[in-house]
């Protein structure tokens, strides 16, 4: 919870150093499994409130009701002119085949016609030109439609994530909500994009065909018709085992998935203790189920394909027998046949595609609705801009404060009271609530009760921007993007000269060991900096803070990443740095805060004891505890 905490703390301040590992999306989808914090959405999950969802969506479409209706009548317009084209070229065929068979019979100006024919050939390449023109009308404009609805739902998104409480970082992993943000969003647009105009042309399509196959001969379309029925009587028992098969496979598969990822991560426990061979006997027995499954799961799923072509061909059969004998009594001509058949084969992939269509619409619906959810949690209380803080003397009270994550409190009626300048040191043992009274400090979360004065404004009355601005976060862990150091030191203050940022790092006691690299401070970092030590990592994210130069600091345990060298020397520059500002500074080694001004030791949300060290140890109470706990055998103080 406090690394979550952390992380989010640090994305709002302007001089803040970052801990966890920014998610890198590199599939569409998120799987989850053990350990990880993905949200995998699978085509056929159903949404909670189908209508409901898909009425809202309807409304990022609505201001784009020209390009919709334009797409609409291109994708009949396309369809319609492909759908013709068999029929005129049965009319080809025709003409031909009569011909060569007037010209067998030596009747009467007997032979093919080719200027006829010719003429129908250049009517059908007419169809086919104006079909292909069409569909690039509809995929293009779709295409913008689909765009500029996926950049609105974004912009929404972004802008509620700025409006959420940290609260809602803290209960949602990380990577459901990226998961939302990204993939949740893509297939919403992939959808509109494509699946949308997909189902207009199958629905055209299958109207057109049963048109089309109607006015060429009533009885072989019922002839047609029927044989889907018996495709979906037959393959019905199939689907349910492979379902049930598939459901095995995802199954085992995520199985295998999370046995990997354990087995990788915790490598080096994995080869310490010696347990190889278990590992792999662990991943062999998966591994084998995975196989298993799948071979059911691709062999029964691969019986359907040809069952389905073996009752079509069934069917083509019996049209054909049945056209033959209607060509012999006139009844119909052979282009006519010819075209039939075409539309036979053409019927059953629109059918297909329509079922599939509607179970990516499903998963679709299901994705806006994640979006949505998000969109509707609840947000920051609203700004009061009644106070500005353009920069802070740095006194700081805390009034009779009450605080509580869920209904109960952690914090009770808590007073505080801070002197411009002074450095307070919080404290405690873990759970005490240390990070939470920074992140009331800072206004993270609102309080149930009392108030916190900043200079003798109420905070909650100052602009969440502001109040921030005037605080500078150096926390445990660190955070450092892709780029030169020399940038990730810049990002804590615009327009920073070099020498500004030469002299951070010299406080910070970070320039040296800059100097030292093979570029210095045009030296590129890695995504996750793993091109420098944790300890370096430390001294760039406090140089970071000095260059931002605020008024007041925070500090959380800001040395335990760096050696007990290192640290005399930070401790000086931090000396240097909190000189004239109030600081408050979190601290588990005990012997880093003794020059503290005041000493706030807590437990149980509740400060129970208060006073510099010397005062503090003279109490021989909880204070001085915690003090000689971290010596062997030594009375120190």
């Amino acid at each position: 919870m406090r690394d979550e905490q952390q992380e989010n703390r640090r994305e709002l301040s302007h001089s803040s150093a970052r801990g966890h590992r920014p998610f890198h999306h590199s599939g569409r989808r998120f799987r989850g499994g053990p350990g990880g914090h993905g949200a995998h959405l699978i085509a056929g999950e159903k949404p909670k409130d189908f209508k409901g969802t898909l009425k809202r969506l309807l409304r990022y479409l609505r201001p784009r009701k020209v390009q919709l209706i334009i797409t609409f009548f291109a994708a009949v317009f396309s369809t319609v002119f492909s759908i013709i084209g068999p029929k005129v070229m049965g009319m080809a065929i025709t003409e031909i085949f009569e011909g060569i068979y007037e010209s067998y019979r030596g009747l009467p100006g007997g032979g093919v016609d080719f200027s006829a024919v010719g003429q129908i050939l250049i009517w059908l390449a007419g169809l086919y030109i104006f079909s292909s023109i069409f569909s690039f009308v509809q995929q293009f404009v779709m295409a913008g439609v689909a765009q500029k609805t996926v950049y609105d739902l974004r912009e929404d998104v972004n802008k509620k994530l700025e409006k959420l409480p940290l609260k809602y970082f803290d209960s949602h992993a990380h990577g459901d909500t990226l998961s939302r943000v990204t993939n949740d969003i893509d297939l919403i647009g992939t959808t509109l994009q494509q699946s949308i105009t997909q189902f207009i042309t199958a629905f055209v399509t299958i109207t057109g065909i049963v048109i089309m196959m109607l006015v060429i001969s009533p009885v072989l379309t019922l002839i047609a018709i029927l044989t889907l029925p018996v495709s979906m009587y037959v393959i019905r028992p199939i689907l349910k085992r492979s379902q049930k098969y598939f459901a095995d496979q995802q199954r085992t598969l995520g199985k295998l998935n999370g046995h990997i990822e354990e087995m990788y991560t915790g490598h080096k426990v994995v080869k310490a203790f010696g347990h190889e061979k278990k590992a792999i006997a662990e991943f062999n027995e998966v591994n084998e189920e995975l196989y298993e499954a799948g071979r059911k799961a691709q062999f029964i799923s691969g019986i359907i394909m040809p069952v389905m072509v073996f009752i079509g061909n069934l069917g083509y059969v019996l049209i054909a027998v049945a056209g033959g004998i209607f060509v012999t009594k006139r009844m119909i001509t052979i282009g006519d046949i010819q075209a039939f058949i075409t539309y036979t084969k053409q019927f059953s992939h629109p059918v297909s595609q329509t079922a599939n269509i509607a179970n990516i619409i499903q998963a679709t619906i299901a994705a806006a609705e994640r979006v949505f959810e998000l969109l509707d949690e609840e947000e920051e209380v609203k700004e009061s801009k009644g106070a500005t803080l353009e920069r802070a003397k740095g006194a700081v009270s805390f009034r009779h404060v009450d605080f509580g994550y869920g209904d109960g409190l952690l914090i009770k009626d808590m007073n505080i009271e801070v002197e411009p300048g002074q450095t307070v040191a919080i404290v405690g043992p873990t759970g005490a609530g240390k990070t939470t009274l920074i992140n009331l400090l800072m206004r993270f979360y609102e309080l149930k009760g009392g108030a916190i004065f900043i200079d003798g404004v109420d905070t909650r009355q100052i602009p969440r921007s502001e109040l921030r601005r005037n605080f500078g976060m150096v926390l445990q862990d660190t955070w450092l993007f892709n780029g030169t150091i020399r940038e990730n030191i810049a990002y804590g203050k615009k327009d920073a000269t070099d020498e500004e940022i030469y002299r951070a790092a010299r406080l910070a006691c970070a320039d040296h060991f800059i100097r030292t690299l093979p570029d210095g401070y045009d030296t590129v970092l890695n995504e996750d900096a793993s091109n420098i030590s944790q300890g370096q990592k430390q001294l760039l994210t406090i140089a970071r803070a000095i260059l931002a130069d605020p008024p007041m600091m925070i500090l959380d345990e800001a040395t335990s990443s760096v050696d007990t060298r290192t640290e005399a020397a930070i401790q000086k520059g931090m000396a240097r740095l909190m000189k004239g500002r109030t600081s408050f500074v979190i601290a588990h080694r005990l012997s880093t805060i003794i020059d503290a001004d005041l000493i706030l030791v807590m437990n149980d949300g509740a400060i129970i004891e208060q006073g510099t060290h010397r005062e503090l140890l003279d109490k021989n109470g909880f204070y001085a505890e915690l003090y000689y706990s971290q010596f062997t055998g030594k009375n120190v103080g």
